[in-house]
Formats: C-alpha cells, sequence, structure tokens
C-alpha cells in the first residue's frame, strides 16, 4: 500500500476499486481509525484523532455528527488517552465501574468484573434487546445476569435504582428464578406461586405454596403437553441441589389443573 497523505493509505477491494484507510500510532501502538472512499477524508480522521489524543480537554460529550472519526472510535482514542488501556469497544474505564458506549445518548454501566468480556465482545441492539456474538451465536446479554430471554422486567427481575442501564450486579434482583412462575399475594398476604404456560394463549397449570413445587409443576405440565403431542420446545426448570428422589416425590404429588391435561395437539384430533 502506498502512503498518500499522513496516516493515510490506499488499499484496493475484491473488485479493484480504490479506498483509503486511515490509521495513526500512539504510545506505540497502530490504530486503525477506519475506511474512506476520499483521501482527503481518511486524512481529515487522522487529523482528527491526532487532535483527540493530544488535548486533554475534548471529551466523549464534544462528538459531534460532523466528525471524520466514528463515535467509537471517538470513544476507543479518549479512553486509551486517559486510562493507557487500548479496548475495540466503546467503552470508557471509571473508578470502580466502566461505561460501554452503544450511541452519545445510550450509555451502559457495567462492574469492572466484565470488562475482560465485553472488551472482546460488541453489543449489539435489536428491538430493545442487547445482544453480543458469542461461538457464532447471538446471546442476550441478560443471560449474563441470570435473566432468561422471555424474563419480564417488574415481574421476573428489577433494577434496583430503576435505571435499566446500570448493569452492575448490585443493581440486579432476580425475582423469579423459574419459567412459567407469577409471585402472588394471597388473602392472608402470604406469598403463593402462580404457574403458567403458553399454548396459543396462556393456561394457568396451578397455584403452589413454595417455589419449588411451582418449579416442578411447570415441568410435568411440559411433560404432559408433550405426551399429548405438543412439543413447542419447553425449557424445563433445573432445581439446583434436589436429589431425584425428592424431586419424584414432589412431581408425584402436585396437582395440575385439568385444562392442560386436556390439550392435544391437532394431529392428535
Amino acid at each position: 500500500m502506498e502512503q498518500k497523505l499522513p496516516g493515510v493509505y490506499t488499499a484496493k477491494r475484491k473488485d479493484h476499486s480504490i479506498y483509503y484507510r486511515a490509521s495513526i500510532t500512539f504510545r506505540d501502538k497502530h490504530i486503525s481509525l477506519g475506511s474512506y472512499d476520499i483521501a482527503q477524508n481518511a486524512h481529515l480522521a487522522y487529523k482528527e484523532a491526532q487532535k483527540l489524543i493530544n488535548t486533554a480537554a475534548l471529551s466523549i460529550d464534544d462528538y459531534t455528527e460532523s466528525s471524520f472519526l466514528s463515535f467509537e472510535k471517538w470513544v476507543c482514542l479518549i479512553n486509551f488517552r486517559d486510562n493507557r488501556f487500548y479496548f475495540s469497544t466503546p467503552i470508557y474505564i471509571k473508578q470502580k465501574f466502566f461505561l460501554y458506549y452503544l450511541s452519545p445518548s445510550y450509555v451502559l454501566k457495567f462492574d469492572v468484573d466484565d470488562l475482560f468480556y465485553y472488551s472482546s465482545h460488541k453489543i449489539m441492539r435489536r428491538g430493545g434487546h442487547l445482544f453480543v456474538a458469542d461461538y457464532g451465536m447471538q446471546v442476550n446479554i441478560l443471560n449474563r445476569y441470570g435473566i432468561k430471554n422471555y424474563a419480564v422486567e417488574g415481574k421476573d427481575y428489577r433494577f434496583i435504582n430503576g435505571d435499566s442501564t446500570d448493569f452492575r450486579y448490585e443493581n440486579i434482583e432476580i425475582l423469579n428464578h423459574f419459567h412459567g412462575i407469577t409471585h402472588v399475594t394471597s388473602p392472608d398476604n402470604r406469598i403463593k406461586y402462580k404457574v403458567r404456560i403458553h399454548v396459543k394463549s396462556n393456561y394457568v397449570v396451578g397455584t403452589y405454596s413454595t417455589e419449588t413445587e411451582a418449579a416442578i409443576a411447570y415441568n410435568k405440565a411440559v411433560d404432559i403437553l408433550k405426551r399429548n403431542g405438543i412439543d413447542r420446545n419447553y425449557s424445563l426448570n433445573y432445581l439446583e441441589g434436589l436429589s431425584p428422589a425428592a424431586y419424584a416425590d414432589i412431581y408425584t404429588k402436585l396437582k395440575i389443573s385439568p385444562k392442560i391435561m386436556e390439550l392435544t395437539s391437532p394431529n392428535n384430533q
């Protein structure tokens, strides 16, 4: 590649068309700044990066849409300048936590324990859900905090300080550890556990005194539906620390709504 302007290198695409790559070296690290169709724009990105790493007064909040650098690169360079760590993801380290910038106005907060993970996993946002690519699959980041894919905020989990962008472990409370369970209060103010399962619409499996019974009741309902020809790839509840004998004893004694028993696949009718 032939260098034409400071920080700019000419490159060719597969169709042999020309484009321009901008890069900069800072603290002995060679950093790619992006690709551009116009050499002058690549050079302006290089000059902007130079100014950014040499001007302590410039902050993440100073980014504008007219910048020649991407917002992600802007964050990466400022973090490297201020904290001496370069990450390829848009992270800025604070004293006891770090910020992950999805956009100038949408910022996530994480514990430092998660720094290694998110420095190597890019967060994507689709339809209000946050994902990372892990082993070729899209993984909802809520799973990392014990929150199931179809959990409902406020019912199955909550952010203690009310900030749904604050993923620090101390701020996440799991209200429901199992599939299909809702906490309800009985007339005498005791907590009960209502179990529902979805088959075209929601069906009540039953209401139980303990969370363990409710979790097993959900599993039993899944087993019944499968025997009746309805298999929707339901995920079973896993109960840690419960022996097979104890599980079987509870499973046998649990009563399930007759409506669940009567549900069958159209193919069986």
